[in-house]
């Protein structure tokens, strides 16, 4: 019985957390779901049409631009919280964003469309499920939403394994 338990465990620890969706007038903006891959914790947006969000180094990359004139204003990068099962030991990665910028009115940002996915090496900090906190902001070309949601993601007995190959063909936040 506990080793069946124990495969259950293990099973249920490769699987994705719960979905958890951000509305906009009772209408889907995205989903976000995360899971442990390998020694990995890997954070998928699936974003609705018509809507974007933003890059995790959208303000240091805005700010480069700029080179210290001032903004109409920057759009709220992606952010993280990892707490209760994990912590994070190495720097956040992801995909090659987006390049929104309009620069004749200097406002440059960068983000995704369709889907997102981030991700960050982590090592096992307790006893279990693990806490991500995703604070950020979501558009259109006419409103914006913002984001604060917190996934419990299931975090396996052992967190060992290279990057998944996902994550080797992402870049590395700045």
């Amino acid at each position: 019985f506990v080793s069946f338990a124990l495969c259950l465990a293990t099973v249920a620890a490769e699987d994705w957390s719960a979905p958890a969706q951000v509305l906009h007038e009772l209408k889907p903006v995205l989903t976000y779901r995360a899971r442990i891959d390998g020694s990995y914790l890997i954070v998928d947006a699936a974003i609705e049409p018509g809507w974007h969000t933003f890059a995790i180094d959208n303000e240091q990359r805005a700010k480069e631009k700029l080179g210290g004139k001032a903004s109409l204003g920057i759009d709220q990068p992606t952010r993280f919280s990892v707490s209760n099962g994990l912590e994070v030991t190495g720097p956040w990665y992801q995909l090659q964003p987006v390049d929104f910028s309009r620069p004749q009115l200097r406002w440059y940002s960068w983000g995704f469309e369709k889907e997102a996915v981030f991700a960050a090496k982590v090592r096992r900090a307790g006893a279990g499920p693990a806490e991500v906190g995703i604070r950020g902001q979501a558009c259109t070309d006419k409103t914006c939403k913002n984001i604060d949601l917190t996934l419990q993601v299931p975090v396996p007995a052992s967190i060992t394994g290279a990057a998944p190959a996902a994550v080797q063909s992402m870049i590395e936040a700045r």
